[in-house]
């Protein structure tokens, strides 16, 4: 109770301070650019993302060269179930940040797509004219409210973050999440936190598949391939938070964020 106490007025403050804070996009921009974010560990870093290479070598890469042989549409429909899940995220961080007609959207989405379209499996309420899912996160909000990346940081097994999102992640598992009160905190008795963690793998594996080729070739033909990951998802991050695709368009990178903040 104390812990959602917190969340409950921190969001408060939070949605006061969207009020008045800085939405220059320019700023928002700089201070995101890959450019801009300091690779302060990169030591550190280096050894993580070796070690996360040899686990995707071990596990991510053969389950996912499997995985994406599967059926187009079953493979939709995985993808469309962790979309849904990934709305009660995405539906509070709407709100953070002051739009509320997307949190409507979203919130429409996921009880559409929850009962008619079964559990998301199929994204029924695309259909019936509801406009296309976007995810949101608490590290993109902090952005938008003005807060720098800091420096950039590999976590293990997750990948790819800095040091403001891994901090935002957090709030995931301080009550900013319902999908994880459900299942690890077992709030309903329906749920328990193996159906949290296996929609974790899940999208890892789902992730790895979309982007099997890109990523294969990327290793095979960059000089550093910690270097040009690292450049990949910062530019990939940035363009998430300014909601635009004019920064990059070479890989299939709508739910990297899943993998590092939910």
């Amino acid at each position: 109770m104390f812990k959602k106490l917190i969340l409950i007025c921190s969001s408060v403050i939070l949605i006061v301070f969207n009020v008045n804070a800085a939405s220059d996009g320019e700023l928002i921009l700089k201070k995101n650019q890959p450019a801009e974010v300091k690779d302060c560990f990169e030591n550190l870093n280096r050894v993580t993302f070796k070690f996360n290479q040899a686990l995707d070598g071990v596990i991510f890469q053969p389950v996912a060269s499997v995985y994406k042989k599967l059926p187009t549409p079953v493979r939709n429909g995985v993808g469309n179930s962790l979309d849904n899940i990934s709305n009660l995220v995405t539906i509070p961080n709407n709100i953070l940040q002051g739009d509320f007609n997307k949190a409507g959207i979203n919130t429409g989405r996921f009880v559409i797509n929850t009962t008619i379209g079964i559990l998301g499996l199929i994204d029924v309420a695309q259909h019936i004219g509801l406009s296309e899912y976007v995810k949101e996160d608490y590290g993109q909000s902090l952005a938008k409210l003005g807060v720098g990346p800091g420096c950039y940081l590999v976590l293990p097994v997750l990948g790819p973050s800095t040091v403001r999102d891994t901090a935002a992640s957090f709030v995931n598992v301080l009550g900013g999440d319902a999908w994880y009160n459900v299942t690890v905190k077992n709030d309903t008795q329906h749920f328990s936190d193996v159906d949290y963690y296996s929609s974790r793998l899940t999208s890892g594996i789902n992730f790895r598949a979309k982007n099997f080729d890109f990523i294969e070739n990327l290793e095979k033909n960059s000089l550093d391939f910690y270097a040009s990951v690292k450049s990949l998802y910062l530019q990939d991050r940035q363009q998430k938070i300014l909601n635009t695709n004019a920064i990059i368009d070479t890989q299939d990178d709508s739910d990297w964020e899943e993998i590092e903040n939910q």
